[in-house]
């Protein structure tokens, strides 16, 4: 349902704006109306203005902001730790902000420092890594090479090192006059990694040679191009494990850092957040040279709650006045929803939809009547229902901490009572199951041999639910005073029900004599259906009949889900073998009841959608957001 909102104004001394604006976010009951339209009288507003905030406040809220920031980008480097019970009321109060800010500076440039060193150490790792397979393997080759101080290392990579290697011996043999040694080992990708050993006098010559054959030299990271080879090597080791250890070193103490300050730090920020947004509503406050005045909306049963409060808080000296919500007020009342626990799951369907206005419904209460109705007329099997509540019960108290399967859980539950409720009338217990075993007979109707009156039963229900959508869109009319659109939905009622008995006469269901009234009257209010919807009215009254059309699904649907059932116990059947037959006609079953929850889930609210809150739901409510601590938001859940 719609809450009942009022329209309220507190009015009080200016000395105590800062104390009436911390009780208001503590009882978390008041939206703060930024404008005076609709609360302040014209003839007022030249003694009132909008509320300045002094030079202090502005001081305060940029050092707040300033400090807010800094804590956001520290605590987002800083690693996460278990926080501890029970601390921080100093800080939690506001309290030694100054001394916090001294530590945040010094651990916000800390922190800087130690996450840029951690990002340059993790690049230098990385490129170092990119050499890992090579220079490993060049680790394996050195024993065999004879070092000395003129002798150069050339390492290089070769594909199909077979057809190469003659060629690349041959090369170095006629430039070095056979004075080099090569050593290979293959790498995973199938390359094979070679080191050359060559005196230094040939060594331009030997790279450039090998450049134009294109042999490729591995060109070793920045940090190890200068060094020779063997050494490069070893250097490399040793430089991976030093990155490591510095890094881990940085981890340690950012996680010092962390386990010291970040708890006290979190709680600065919740603080500073919360004040920030107590200086911000104060802006949406109204002044004379010696009151304020906070305007603003409220549910209307806690009126006198927040009414008392102020009372005895304050001595009197700060009033709370209920004013008349005007015409011109309806389309800024800001809008909550609140419905009985057994509705209050089948938000879960409504928070799909915008908002609807004030005036309008809250379909909440429509989906929680009808979804469930919908979807045991469409899955109307007593044997599935029972395993669907099995399943129902499983996530309710596997999940229940979890909102949107609790609600999911709660609602398949009651859809599953009535999907055997249809299935007791239908006769169908996993199909003619029931039938075989203990002989279950339909009390309605059998849906694979009635299915013209299945049809007809649809098509009846559409009728109502069509019918009484208009009935709410008329009452929604009236109460906006939108007279023309209410006689059209009156009249959309009348002929639609003149349509369907003409329909039903001339196809011989009603007398015959029914069909020449009808149609007269058909023909007399046709005009005034013209008069008081327009041009259009004849458009939507077709539209409105095919919505009531639309009901066939739950027909279609249905047989689609019986025949499966049967179908599976018919195959189950000529297996000829007890085991199998369980098993294949348990899978089939099983696919039927997953396709027959998501169908008819679907097909249920596609009728509520389209069919039926379009003939009277409004959307575009404004949404109530009042002002609240995190403690009023605990609360106001608890009690809620």
């Amino acid at each position: 349902m719609i809450v009942r909102m009022a329209k309220i104004e507190v009015i009080g001394p200016k000395s105590l704006l800062d104390s009436v604006m911390g009780l208001i976010r503590e009882m978390g009951l008041t939206q703060i109306e930024p404008s005076p339209c609709g609360f302040i009288e014209k003839e007022e507003e030249r003694c009132i203005t909008a509320f300045l905030p002094d030079e202090k406040t502005l001081r305060e809220r940029f050092f707040l902001e300033d400090m807010l920031k800094r804590i956001k980008e520290l605590l987002r480097v800083l690693p996460e730790i278990r926080p501890e019970k029970g601390m921080l009321s100093a800080v939690e109060s506001g309290q030694f902000l100054e001394d916090i800010s001294k530590v945040l500076s010094w651990s916000h440039r800390r922190a800087g420092e130690l996450v840029a060193k951690k990002t340059g150490l993790k690049a230098e790792f990385e490129e170092l890594k990119r050499y890992e397979e090579f220079l490993t393997a060049m680790a394996s080759l050195l024993p065999y090479m004879k070092a000395s101080p003129d002798v150069d290392f050339i390492g290089v990579t070769v594909k199909d090192a077979s057809e190469i290697m003659f060629h690349l011996r041959a090369l170095l043999s006629r430039l070095t006059e056979d004075r080099f040694e090569i050593t290979s080992e293959e790498l995973e990708d199938g390359t094979s990694a070679c080191l050359i050993s060559i005196p230094k006098a040939y060594s331009q010559a030997v790279r450039k040679a090998l450049y134009s054959e294109r042999v490729m030299e591995l060109r070793l990271p920045e940090s190890l191009a200068e060094k020779p080879f063997p050494e490069a090597v070893e250097i490399y080791s040793r430089r991976l494990m030093d990155i490591q250890r510095e890094v881990d070193e940085a981890d340690n103490e950012l996680m010092r850092i962390s386990t010291r300050w970040r708890p006290t730090f979190e709680a600065c920020m919740r603080w500073i957040e919360e004040r920030l947004l107590l200086i911000s509503a104060t802006s949406y406050v109204f002044e004379t040279k010696r009151t304020f005045i906070i305007c603003g909306w409220m549910p209307d049963e806690y009126v006198e709650t927040l009414r008392e409060r102020l009372d005895s808080e304050f001595s009197k000296s700060v009033v709370l006045e209920k004013k008349e919500i005007r015409e011109e007020d309806m389309g800024r009342v800001p809008v909550t929803l609140k419905n009985p626990a057994y509705f209050q799951p089948f938000e879960l369907f409504t928070r799909l939809l915008p908002l609807p206005k004030y005036t309008s419904y809250d379909p909440t209460v429509f989906v929680g009547i009808f979804f469930p109705v919908f979807f045991g007329m469409i899955f109307g099997d007593a044997g599935y229902g029972l395993i669907l509540i099995a399943v129902a019960v499983f996530l309710y108290l596997k999940y229940r901490a979890r909102r949107v399967i609790s609600d999911a859980s709660k609602i398949l539950f009651i859809s599953s009572i009535n999907s055997i409720f249809f299935g007791v009338l239908y006769g169908e217990f996993f199909g003619d199951l029931g039938n075989k075993l203990f002989g279950m007979e339909p009390i309605y109707l059998e849906r694979r041999e009635a299915i013209i009156p299945l049809l007809f039963f649809a098509l009846a229900v559409g009728l109502a639910h069509v019918i009484i959508g208009l009935l709410f869109g008329v009452v929604s009319a009236m109460r906006k005073k939108a007279a023309s659109e209410a006689a059209a939905k009156g009249l959309y009622i009348v002929l639609v029900i003149c349509i369907i008995i003409l329909i039903a006469s001339l196809a011989g269901i009603f007398p015959e004599f029914f069909s020449r009234p009808l149609l007269i009257i058909i023909l007399i209010l046709s005009p005034f259906l013209l008069f008081t919807g327009g041009l259009l009215a004849p458009l939507e009254l077709l539209k409105t009949i095919g919505n009531i059309i639309s009901y066939a699904r739950i027909m279609a649907i249905g047989l689609t889900s019986v025949f499966l059932a049967f179908v599976a116990n018919r195959i189950g059947g000529i297996t000829g073998d007890i085991i199998v037959g369980i098993l294949v006609g348990g899978l089939l079953h099983l696919i039927n009841i997953v396709l027959g929850v998501f169908s008819p889930t679907i097909h249920s609210l596609r009728l509520h959608y389209v069919e039926f809150f379009s003939k009277f739901l409004e959307p575009g409510g404004r949404r109530y957001e009042p002002l609240k601590s995190p403690e009023s938001i605990s609360r106001r859940s608890t009690r809620d």
